[in-house]
């Protein structure tokens, strides 16, 4: 057997086991994504709805209203919330949305926005603790993220091996999960689909050059990338979506009504109830990552003396990237009747619905995923370097070489045919939310604690 064919079967191994789906009523539901929403549930309940009644307060927080001096920290907290956004703001929110209304219908679209809802809560929680327990360097680097308040979760409980043993092996998988293969992938094919360009290597070599320009710098370096690319990203996205919805502005109340009432009662094609409330929680949980604990490893770096007040910041996270980025896009795919289009899937169905009304938009996409994919691979680079020196030490050397290791894997990206290397990530992305969700069970006594100190500190601001 070749290494290809038997790292193939070992893939396809790896996601039966990290993607082992109950069945109802004939939709296949992964049990990875049942554990990532119920933790969210749980803690939106725990916690007294903070998704809710700290909404305000998380825009002030950003605002700068209660900003001081910090003593701690690298980068700005809007620095920390544009790192995080770039690591998620991408494919998920032009494809995954396509292919969780392509799968559940105009309905599911509502229950997207419902777990990118709670999926708030969740963010709140790991980048709270992510802030309380990150460490300072000599140098006054920080490092921070789940791997630190998952030992102290399970030390504290008297259990300082497992700690110690789910925070390594949160470590290594967010190492995997740091390979650039599927974002350089699809911005060449992209690139690919609307110039004729067909050169991977060249793209590829190319693309780690810009990449080891940003991250030498460190996360200073990279804050100061994505907190100019997140906005104009978005701005160049959005700007081509709100044009087509306001030419078809008369029909967005009933896209609005469609999207309500499939979500509740839905064609039979679309799998009925359970089938569409799957696609919309799916889809949800990959694009806005929360419980994954990638991003708090981003926000533990952030310029703030109170962890509850990066928590605010952080909330804002997956109602940026769901509730509005991806509820958009669903608006633009249905008021088209782009959705009623047989044959197309993911990102081409997005681009069809554009494409409609602007047929130069291949273009803007283009540009966009080029944006999306190199903000998001940059802020994963600084999210593995950190699990590296977590695993194998903070020498000069160490560093340098996960930063070599990277700018090759982004240079071979480009070239197709590695679906198996797809599934792989997939997997590990997803196994890192095994013991983070776990730490933040066990944790959430102690988060509500500190935000009830919190309230009373700023009890004149609390709603």
């Amino acid at each position: 057997m070749s290494f290809q064919a038997a790292f193939e079967q070992f893939t396809d191994l790896l996601a039966s086991i990290v993607f082992y789906a109950v069945t109802i009523q004939g939709n296949e539901l992964p049990l990875v994504v049942v554990w990532l929403i119920a933790g969210a549930l749980v803690f939106t309940l725990g916690l007294g709805f903070i998704n809710i009644r700290g909404f305000k307060h998380a825009l002030k927080v950003l605002r700068g209203d209660f900003q001081k001096p910090a003593t701690h920290g690298e980068i700005s907290p809007f620095q920390a919330l544009s790192t995080a956004l770039s690591g998620t703001v991408g494919t998920g929110n032009i494809a995954g949305v396509a292919v969780a209304i392509a799968l559940g219908g105009p309905g599911a679209t509502f229950w997207m926005i419902m777990a990118g809802l709670l999926g708030m809560s969740t963010k709140f929680m790991e980048v709270t603790l992510a802030v309380k327990y990150r460490r300072e360097n000599p140098d006054g680097s920080i490092d921070g993220g789940p791997m630190f308040y998952i030992k102290h979760a399970l030390s504290q409980r008297g259990l300082p091996k497992l700690g110690t043993g789910f925070a390594i092996f949160f470590a290594l998988a967010c190492v995997l999960s740091s390979a650039a293969f599927v974002h350089v992938n699809q911005a060449f094919v992209q690139v690919k689909t609307v110039t004729g360009y067909s050169d991977p290597w060249l793209f590829g070599i190319v693309y780690a050059l810009l990449v080891a320009v940003v991250i030498i710098g460190g996360i200073k370096s990279i804050a100061r990338v994505t907190s100019k690319l997140v906005p104009t990203m978005v701005a160049i996205y959005l700007a081509a979506a709100l044009y087509i919805l306001a030419s078809h502005f008369s029909a967005i109340p009933a896209a609005l009504w469609l999207i309500v009432e499939q979500a509740f009662y839905p064609e039979a094609a679309y799998g009925g109830f359970i089938g569409v409330l799957i696609q919309g929680f799916r889809r949800a949980a990959y694009s806005n990552e929360a419980g994954v604990g990638s991003a708090p490893i981003a926000h533990a770096a952030a310029k703030v003396d109170e962890p509850v007040q990066q928590g605010f910041v952080a909330l804002l996270e997956p109602f940026i990237d769901t509730v509005v980025i991806c509820t958009i896009t669903a608006l633009v795919i249905i008021v088209t009747g782009a959705y009623q289009t047989g044959g197309l899937d993911g990102v081409q169905l997005t681009s069809s619905a554009f494409a409609g009304e602007l047929d130069w938009f291949p273009a803007v996409l283009m540009v966009a995923l080029l944006l999306f994919g190199f903000s998001t691979v940059i802020s994963w680079s600084y999210y593995g370097l950190k699990a590296w020196r977590y695993l194998f030490g903070k020498r000069k050397w160490v560093g340098n070489s996960f930063k070599l290791l990277f700018c090759v894997v982004v240079a071979i990206s480009a070239v197709p045919n590695i679906l198996a290397i797809f599934n792989f990530l997939d997997s590990v992305l997803f196994l890192m939310a095994v013991p983070n969700i776990l730490a933040l069970y066990l944790l959430l006594p102690e988060v509500r604690k500190d935000l009830r100190r919190y309230w009373q500190k700023h009890h004149h601001d609390k709603l």
